[in-house]
Protein backbone atom coordinates (compact mmCIF):
# COMPACT_ATOMS: atom_id res chain seq x y z
CA UNK A 1 0.00 0.00 0.00
CA UNK A 2 1.40 3.71 -1.02
CA UNK A 3 1.91 6.06 2.13
CA UNK A 4 -0.56 8.35 2.67
CA UNK A 5 0.32 11.20 4.61
CA UNK A 6 -2.47 13.25 5.95
CA UNK A 7 -0.48 15.64 8.52
CA UNK A 8 -2.59 18.42 9.37
CA UNK A 9 -5.74 17.22 8.43
CA UNK A 10 -8.66 17.32 10.98
CA UNK A 11 -10.50 14.26 11.92
CA UNK A 12 -13.65 14.29 9.72
CA UNK A 13 -15.17 11.38 12.52
CA UNK A 14 -14.29 11.58 16.13
CA UNK A 15 -15.78 8.37 18.46
CA UNK A 16 -15.63 8.96 22.00
CA UNK A 17 -15.74 6.45 24.88
CA UNK A 18 -17.16 8.60 27.61
CA UNK A 19 -15.83 6.69 30.69
CA UNK A 20 -15.96 7.98 34.63
CA UNK A 21 -19.32 8.97 35.19
CA UNK A 22 -19.61 6.70 38.39
CA UNK A 23 -15.73 7.46 39.74
CA UNK A 24 -16.84 11.36 39.29
CA UNK A 25 -20.04 11.35 41.37
CA UNK A 26 -18.43 8.19 44.02
CA UNK A 27 -15.43 10.69 44.59
CA UNK A 28 -18.19 13.48 45.71
CA UNK A 29 -19.48 11.38 47.49
CA UNK A 30 -22.66 11.20 45.31
CA UNK A 31 -25.11 8.66 43.86
CA UNK A 32 -23.05 7.22 40.68
CA UNK A 33 -26.47 8.48 38.75
CA UNK A 34 -25.68 11.74 39.52
CA UNK A 35 -22.11 11.40 37.44
CA UNK A 36 -24.65 9.86 34.27
CA UNK A 37 -26.95 12.87 34.89
CA UNK A 38 -23.95 15.64 34.61
CA UNK A 39 -22.26 13.34 31.61
CA UNK A 40 -25.19 13.96 29.56
CA UNK A 41 -24.76 17.33 30.46
CA UNK A 42 -21.35 17.17 29.08
CA UNK A 43 -22.64 15.74 25.46
CA UNK A 44 -24.03 18.70 24.92
CA UNK A 45 -20.92 20.89 25.60
CA UNK A 46 -19.12 18.65 23.34
CA UNK A 47 -21.64 17.95 20.56
CA UNK A 48 -22.39 22.32 20.27
CA UNK A 49 -18.21 22.41 20.34
CA UNK A 50 -17.78 19.92 17.59
CA UNK A 51 -18.74 21.46 14.17
CA UNK A 52 -16.42 24.81 15.32
CA UNK A 53 -13.57 21.88 15.50
CA UNK A 54 -13.78 20.55 12.47
CA UNK A 55 -15.65 17.37 13.14
CA UNK A 56 -18.18 16.61 11.15
CA UNK A 57 -19.07 13.35 12.63
CA UNK A 58 -19.41 12.51 16.46
CA UNK A 59 -20.24 9.02 17.58
CA UNK A 60 -20.39 8.35 21.36
CA UNK A 61 -20.36 5.07 23.29
CA UNK A 62 -23.41 5.55 25.87
CA UNK A 63 -24.26 1.80 26.83
CA UNK A 64 -23.00 -1.30 25.82
CA UNK A 65 -24.10 -4.56 25.25
CA UNK A 66 -22.47 -5.88 28.54
CA UNK A 67 -23.64 -2.41 30.88
CA UNK A 68 -26.88 -4.90 31.42
CA UNK A 69 -24.44 -6.44 34.20
CA UNK A 70 -24.70 -3.40 36.24
CA UNK A 71 -27.28 -2.96 39.05
CA UNK A 72 -31.19 -2.68 38.43
CA UNK A 73 -31.42 0.58 39.70
CA UNK A 74 -28.42 1.98 37.56
CA UNK A 75 -29.58 0.66 34.18
CA UNK A 76 -33.17 1.96 34.72
CA UNK A 77 -31.57 5.17 35.56
CA UNK A 78 -29.32 5.40 32.80
CA UNK A 79 -32.46 4.33 30.56
CA UNK A 80 -34.29 7.36 31.84
CA UNK A 81 -31.76 9.49 31.26
CA UNK A 82 -31.33 8.44 27.47
CA UNK A 83 -35.20 9.15 26.91
CA UNK A 84 -34.75 12.39 28.92
CA UNK A 85 -32.12 13.49 26.89
CA UNK A 86 -33.69 12.98 23.40
CA UNK A 87 -36.98 14.73 24.51
CA UNK A 88 -35.16 17.60 25.73
CA UNK A 89 -32.85 17.98 22.91
CA UNK A 90 -35.02 17.11 19.99
CA UNK A 91 -35.80 20.53 19.55
CA UNK A 92 -32.57 22.02 19.67
CA UNK A 93 -30.53 19.17 17.78
CA UNK A 94 -33.13 19.80 14.88
CA UNK A 95 -32.53 23.48 14.70
CA UNK A 96 -29.05 23.48 14.91
CA UNK A 97 -28.39 20.96 11.69
CA UNK A 98 -27.53 18.35 14.21
CA UNK A 99 -28.54 14.65 12.74
CA UNK A 100 -29.16 12.31 15.14
CA UNK A 101 -29.24 8.30 15.03
CA UNK A 102 -28.44 5.33 17.05
CA UNK A 103 -26.37 2.34 16.86
CA UNK A 104 -26.74 -1.24 18.11
CA UNK A 105 -29.04 -3.67 19.02
CA UNK A 106 -33.17 -2.42 20.29
CA UNK A 107 -34.48 -5.34 21.05
CA UNK A 108 -33.96 -5.00 24.55
CA UNK A 109 -34.75 -1.47 24.88
CA UNK A 110 -38.17 -0.06 26.39
CA UNK A 111 -40.32 0.11 23.71
CA UNK A 112 -41.19 3.86 24.21
CA UNK A 113 -37.09 4.66 24.13
CA UNK A 114 -37.35 2.87 21.08
CA UNK A 115 -40.77 5.04 20.17
CA UNK A 116 -38.24 8.03 20.63
CA UNK A 117 -35.20 6.82 19.51
CA UNK A 118 -36.96 6.30 15.97
CA UNK A 119 -38.91 9.93 16.17
CA UNK A 120 -35.29 11.77 16.41
CA UNK A 121 -34.34 9.92 13.84
CA UNK A 122 -36.84 10.51 11.36
CA UNK A 123 -36.91 14.63 12.87
CA UNK A 124 -33.44 15.24 12.39
CA UNK A 125 -32.49 13.21 9.35
CA UNK A 126 -32.25 16.33 6.76
CA UNK A 127 -29.69 17.79 8.53
CA UNK A 128 -25.89 17.78 7.81
CA UNK A 129 -23.99 20.32 10.03
CA UNK A 130 -23.40 17.19 12.39
CA UNK A 131 -23.54 13.99 12.51
CA UNK A 132 -24.57 12.54 15.95
CA UNK A 133 -24.26 9.13 16.61
CA UNK A 134 -25.19 7.50 19.96
CA UNK A 135 -24.12 3.72 20.57
CA UNK A 136 -27.07 2.08 23.17
CA UNK A 137 -26.82 -1.69 23.63
CA UNK A 138 -24.07 -1.93 21.42
CA UNK A 139 -20.89 -3.99 21.32
CA UNK A 140 -18.65 -4.62 18.51
CA UNK A 141 -18.49 -8.21 18.78
CA UNK A 142 -22.33 -8.46 18.77
CA UNK A 143 -22.76 -6.08 15.62
CA UNK A 144 -20.07 -8.33 13.36
CA UNK A 145 -21.88 -11.28 14.42
CA UNK A 146 -25.14 -9.80 13.52
CA UNK A 147 -23.48 -8.09 10.21
CA UNK A 148 -22.18 -12.09 10.19
CA UNK A 149 -25.68 -13.67 9.98
CA UNK A 150 -27.24 -11.28 7.80
CA UNK A 151 -24.39 -12.09 5.27
CA UNK A 152 -25.74 -15.70 6.11
CA UNK A 153 -29.25 -15.32 5.52
CA UNK A 154 -28.21 -13.56 2.22
CA UNK A 155 -26.07 -16.67 0.79
CA UNK A 156 -28.62 -19.10 1.57
CA UNK A 157 -31.65 -16.87 0.02
CA UNK A 158 -29.17 -16.67 -2.96
CA UNK A 159 -29.21 -12.67 -2.70
CA UNK A 160 -25.69 -12.74 -2.98
CA UNK A 161 -22.80 -15.77 -4.04
CA UNK A 162 -20.38 -17.21 -1.61
CA UNK A 163 -17.60 -15.74 -3.58
CA UNK A 164 -18.91 -12.31 -3.41
CA UNK A 165 -18.80 -12.27 0.16
CA UNK A 166 -16.00 -9.72 0.78
CA UNK A 167 -14.51 -6.67 3.74
CA UNK A 168 -17.59 -4.51 1.50
CA UNK A 169 -20.03 -7.08 1.70
CA UNK A 170 -19.86 -7.24 5.66
CA UNK A 171 -19.58 -3.60 5.99
CA UNK A 172 -22.48 -2.95 4.49
CA UNK A 173 -24.03 -4.46 6.86
CA UNK A 174 -22.61 -2.91 9.89
CA UNK A 175 -24.81 -0.51 12.02
CA UNK A 176 -22.07 2.17 10.78
CA UNK A 177 -22.84 1.02 6.99
CA UNK A 178 -24.13 5.05 5.98
CA UNK A 179 -20.94 6.42 8.11
CA UNK A 180 -16.78 6.88 7.36
CA UNK A 181 -14.70 5.05 9.47
CA UNK A 182 -13.60 6.98 12.88
CA UNK A 183 -10.49 8.88 12.18
CA UNK A 184 -9.81 9.54 15.82
CA UNK A 185 -11.12 7.36 19.20
CA UNK A 186 -10.98 9.09 22.59
CA UNK A 187 -11.39 7.69 26.10
CA UNK A 188 -11.52 9.33 28.79
CA UNK A 189 -10.73 8.58 32.70
CA UNK A 190 -7.65 6.68 32.35
CA UNK A 191 -8.65 3.19 30.98
CA UNK A 192 -6.27 2.43 28.08
CA UNK A 193 -8.98 -0.54 26.84
CA UNK A 194 -11.35 -0.02 24.25
CA UNK A 195 -13.91 -2.04 25.46
CA UNK A 196 -15.22 -4.11 22.58
CA UNK A 197 -16.21 -0.81 20.89
CA UNK A 198 -16.31 -0.27 17.04
CA UNK A 199 -13.91 -3.19 15.99
CA UNK A 200 -14.04 -3.37 12.69
CA UNK A 201 -14.35 0.29 12.12
CA UNK A 202 -11.51 1.27 14.36
CA UNK A 203 -9.16 -0.82 12.29
CA UNK A 204 -6.82 2.50 11.18
CA UNK A 205 -8.24 4.98 13.62
CA UNK A 206 -5.90 6.78 15.92
CA UNK A 207 -6.61 6.25 19.71
CA UNK A 208 -6.01 9.07 22.43
CA UNK A 209 -6.63 8.16 26.18
CA UNK A 210 -7.26 10.94 28.90
CA UNK A 211 -7.63 10.90 32.71
CA UNK A 212 -10.30 13.07 32.72
CA UNK A 213 -13.37 11.76 33.50
CA UNK A 214 -16.23 12.43 31.05
CA UNK A 215 -18.29 14.95 33.59
CA UNK A 216 -14.89 16.99 33.04
CA UNK A 217 -14.19 16.94 29.82
CA UNK A 218 -14.09 20.35 28.12
CA UNK A 219 -14.43 21.62 24.60
CA UNK A 220 -10.42 22.68 25.10
CA UNK A 221 -9.15 19.78 25.88
CA UNK A 222 -10.77 17.94 22.87
CA UNK A 223 -9.28 20.95 20.63
CA UNK A 224 -5.98 20.10 22.59
CA UNK A 225 -6.35 16.64 21.71
CA UNK A 226 -7.40 17.71 18.11
CA UNK A 227 -3.96 19.36 17.65
CA UNK A 228 -2.09 16.48 18.34
CA UNK A 229 -3.69 14.36 16.00
CA UNK A 230 -2.76 17.28 13.47
CA UNK A 231 0.78 16.44 14.00
CA UNK A 232 0.07 12.62 13.44
CA UNK A 233 0.97 10.55 10.10
CA UNK A 234 -1.04 8.35 9.44
CA UNK A 235 0.10 5.72 7.08
CA UNK A 236 -2.41 3.08 6.88
CA UNK A 237 0.10 0.26 7.09
CA UNK A 238 2.51 2.05 4.11
CA UNK A 239 6.01 3.31 4.63
CA UNK A 240 7.45 6.25 6.53
CA UNK A 241 7.11 9.24 4.25
CA UNK A 242 10.57 10.71 3.11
Amino acid sequence: MAAKDITGAAPAHVAIIMDGNGRWATARGWPRLVGHRRGAERVRTIVEAAPDLGIRYLTLYAFSTENWKRSTEEVIGLMTIFARYIQSEAERLSAEGVRLRFIGSRYRLDKKLQKLMAGIEEKTRGNDRLHLTVAINYGGRDELARAARKLAEDVAAGRIAPEAVDDAALEARLDTHDLPDPDLVIRTSGETRISNYLLWQSAYAEYEFTETLWPDFTADELGAILSRFHARERRYGGALTA
